[in-house]
């Protein structure tokens, strides 16, 4: 029987994650011959956290050095350009009645890639704390988060389920061995295995979590 539930923000609770792939556009614009890279890289690594991706573009694409300083002022940058788009921006269809009605129910953990301290404001702006058992954002791993969960919350991989988005979080979810299912935006947006379960909103997604009570 399902108890808990773990959710990722972007791309699931609300529809950011287009607002995040703009935002690397523009923080690397001075780089037009790699921005297309870059933002193909970090499409292709959704789910993992900004300040990992600085890492490897300045390494791998840019080849040059990153310092800390640089580090910490691409992450402010980054926070200034998504900030008050993801502050305003639509909620996935349905999510919020989901939330209200099976928080009743169910324990609800949020996880995601955004740092902690930005992922707990904008849950609170958006007045979604109430909802949330928990919420945890980077430098958390996902996985590590769920793993800590199951033994905290003395709770069984199968009365658990993950909702994510992206390739980082089906992997996260393997790791952790909790069942998972997929948000996509439409069939051809689908970047999981196709024995993985998916849904494209919480009209759909509430149908499965159904049954599972």
């Amino acid at each position: 029987m399902l108890k808990a539930i773990f959710f990722d923000f972007d791309g699931v609770i609300v529809e950011s994650a287009g607002i995040k792939t703009e935002a690397f556009r523009k923080l690397f614009s001075n780089y037009p011959d790699q921005v297309d890279e870059i933002v193909d890289y970090h499409k292709a690594n959704a789910g993992i956290s900004r300040y990992d991706k600085f890492d490897y573009i300045y390494e791998k694409i840019l080849k040059q050095e990153l310092t800390k300083e640089k580090k910490d002022e691409l992450g402010k940058k980054f926070s200034e350009l998504v900030l008050e788009e993801i502050k305003t921006c639509p909620f996935v269809l349905g999510a919020v009645d989901f939330l209200k009605k099976y928080s009743k129910k169910l324990d609800f953990f949020l996880l995601s890639a955004t740092p902690d301290e930005e992922l707990k404001y904008l849950v609170k702006y958006r007045k979604l704390d109430d909802y949330f058992k928990e919420v945890h954002g980077a430098p958390h791993k996902k996985s590590e988060i769920m793993a800590n969960v199951l033994k905290n919350e003395k709770l069984e991989n199968q009365e658990t389920l993950f909702i994510g988005d992206t390739i980082s979080d089906y992997k996260h979810s393997i790791t952790s061995r909790v069942p998972f299912i997929g948000r996509i935006l439409g069939q051809e947006d689908n970047p999981f295995p196709e024995d993985v379960k998916t849904v494209q909103n919480f009209e759909e997604f509430g149908h499965l979590v159904e049954v599972m009570l």
